[in-house]
């Protein structure tokens, strides 16, 4: 006699559970009524014969047996959802909804360039735009929230696959004036961390750059650290230090501003690999790879 599984419903319940702490919320995320997915819940808790939430007043929280039910729930939720558009859009390669993940420090700078032009190659496709740090990308993929994702390399990934759109060369920004402010790339070891003003911890382009100098990250709460590259240059342009910028947001002409020197740092310039990532397995692999030839750079 084969074992009872759980139904794609139930683990969806739960999955919802999860991410809104209440089961009234998750209940009107699953367009359902709240004693249906609190019934729901329970015959999960059957069916596994351990209680999958603590319910105290006020405070729904996963058990060690909840939690791992999510996390291999969301990938069966993943790929059934795959399913779904996979069979909506066979023979129609990038037609339907298709969401895209974009890094910060490329968004504004790739994809004004690229998307009309894929717009107008594949016109049925209905593309949803999130952007996000790196690791939250790598998790919507992985969830199945994400279709496909803008990231850029080194960044360990396992069970992410990708395809490159190209690279991305790793500049110095100074203020004028200041000693680095020169011509040519700037010479080894000339870089200091206590000169640097950088993006906040989380951005994939501050670890690369400090990575490509060697340079251990600043600690401390007197650490300036900035929530976009818009506001790095601003900080560059007032005199208050050196950051790094991305080729293809001095191309954007993101530095064209009064004070700032754009610098190579070093004769073999570091560079971050721009890429299409998705969840290896994804039954939209195909049309991930398609859309990395469209952003490809020249």
């Amino acid at each position: 006699m084969s074992a009872v599984l759980p139904t794609l419903r139930q683990l969806q319940y739960l999955k919802l559970l999860a991410e809104h702490a209440s089961f009234s919320r998750a209940a009107e995320a699953a367009h359902v009524s709240q004693p249906a997915l609190s019934a729901g819940v329970q015959e999960l808790e059957k069916i596994l014969g351990a209680p999958v939430v603590e319910r105290t007043r006020g405070n729904i929280q996963l058990t060690a047996v909840g939690a791992e039910a999510v996390r291999r729930g969301e990938d069966v939720l993943a790929r059934t959802e795959d399913l779904v558009e996979a069979a909506r859009n066979a023979g129609k390669p990038l037609s339907g909804r298709f969401r895209l993940g974009v890094i910060p420090t490329v968004a504004p700078f790739l994809l004004p360039a690229r998307l009309p032009g894929v717009k107008a190659a594949w016109p049925a496709l209905r593309l949803f735009i999130r952007e996000d740090l790196t690791p939250r990308l790598i998790a919507g993929l992985k969830s199945g929230q994400l279709d496909a994702a803008v990231i850029a390399l080194p960044y360990s990934a396992p069970g992410i696959d990708h395809a490159r759109i190209g690279d991305d060369e790793i500049m110095a920004a100074a203020p004028a004036g200041h000693p680095l402010a020169g011509t040519g790339p700037i010479p080894a070891g000339s870089l200091k961390a206590e000169d640097l003003i950088l993006l906040e911890d989380g951005h994939c382009l501050r670890d690369h750059a400090l990575a490509a100098f060697g340079i251990e990250p600043p600690r401390g709460e007197d650490v300036f650290a900035a929530t976009s590259l818009h506001t790095l240059v601003q900080m560059v342009s007032a005199g208050l230090g050196v950051s790094f910028l991305p080729e293809m947001a001095v191309r954007a002409g993101l530095a064209d501003l009064p004070g700032v020197v754009v610098r190579p740092i070093t004769a073999r310039a570091p560079r971050r690999e721009i890429v299409v990532a998705w969840r290896a397995g994804s039954s939209r692999s195909a049309e991930a790879r398609l859309l990395a030839d469209a952003l490809r750079q020249d």
